[in-house]
């Protein structure tokens, strides 16, 4: 006898970009009915990408937006906070027909979250949908807190010396998510970086984010990648939470609240950010790309 279980519907999308295979890919799946945990964690390690997230329809309540429950997992590990993987799910609901609305929340271990949907100006070019409608691009804007960055001890600091060498650390600090957090002399450094994932994963905390400040005529503020073989991510292509911390930092260093930002992974992607430093946030806008479409039958 076959399988009683109901398919759940699942997108790829590559976020921080409006380019297929480039920026940071997760897997969005629509939940109708609950998951154990274990299954959860299995699909994202079939998945094998960075993030996998799980969408969940909420009650409305006392919300206007269309809300859902969204959970993000590594191959190996749920995580707090991911910032493509929430890019993703959101332009999932924009574009599958999930949600008419330009604004929904997500309930998350990190609180509720807010994406919205804004449309690309001054452009002539739309796209077709699948009941011949013309849609204007848009990009995804993000609501996330702050990450505050300070500085390292003693122990934090040795373990980046075994990393990277002392005549390329220009600057370090621990992020408040526990990431490791170091600034390089330039972008090409930053680009060119080739660093021992064994020695990482023995550094204290979750994960390394290098970045240095763009060349000028670049069109960019800094270049950053992350590294976090902990959590199963040997290299996170676009990383949205560290971007966070990201914003933090470069903003006491160049004394500006809005950025764009350049991930200099392989994939590379896009990320503009705005830092509201009264209420300890940051607006992370990214289009995305949807690349696959299909059921999980299990």
């Amino acid at each position: 006898m076959g399988s009683t279980r109901k398919p759940v519907k699942y997108a790829v999308v590559d976020a921080f970009t409006d380019s297929e295979f480039k920026g940071n890919p997760a897997a969005v799946c629509l939940l109708e009915e609950e998951k154990e945990d274990d299954w959860l964690q299995s699909i994202a390690a079939e998945f094998n990408i960075s993030e996998t997230s799980y969408l969940t329809p909420l009650p409305l309540f006392d919300s206007p937006h269309p809300r859902f429950q969204l959970r993000w997992f590594t191959p190996v590990v749920e995580v707090d906070l991911c910032g493509h993987a929430t890019l993703a799910a959101a332009h999932f609901c924009f574009t599958s027909g999930l949600v008419k609305a330009n604004t929904i929340e997500f309930s998350t271990r990190s609180g509720i979250l807010t994406a919205h949907k804004v449309l690309e100006q001054h452009l002539s070019a739309s796209a077709e949908s699948e009941n011949g409608e013309l849609e204007q691009p848009f990009f995804v804007e993000l609501d996330f807190p702050a990450i505050a960055t300070n500085d390292c001890n003693s122990d934090e600091t040795s373990s980046i010396y075994t990393v990277l060498s002392h005549d390329l650390v220009i600057d370090m600090k621990r992020t408040a998510s526990d990431d490791l957090f170091v600034v390089l002399p330039s972008a090409k450094a930053v680009k060119d970086a080739q660093l021992d994932l064994e020695r990482i994963s023995k550094c204290p905390g979750r994960g390394l984010i290098i970045s240095a400040a763009a060349p000028p005529g670049s069109g960019f503020d800094f270049y950053s990648r992350f590294f976090c073989p902990k959590n199963g991510i040997n290299e996170d292509p676009v990383c949205g939470s560290a971007h966070c911390a990201l914003a933090f930092y470069w903003s006491k260093k160049l004394g500006k609240t809005d950025f764009i930002a350049y991930a200099a992974s392989p994939r590379s992607g896009t990320v503009k950010l705005h830092l509201d430093e009264q209420n300890n946030r940051v607006k992370l806008q990214g289009k995305a790309v949807t690349v696959m479409e299909g059921s999980i039958m299990v």
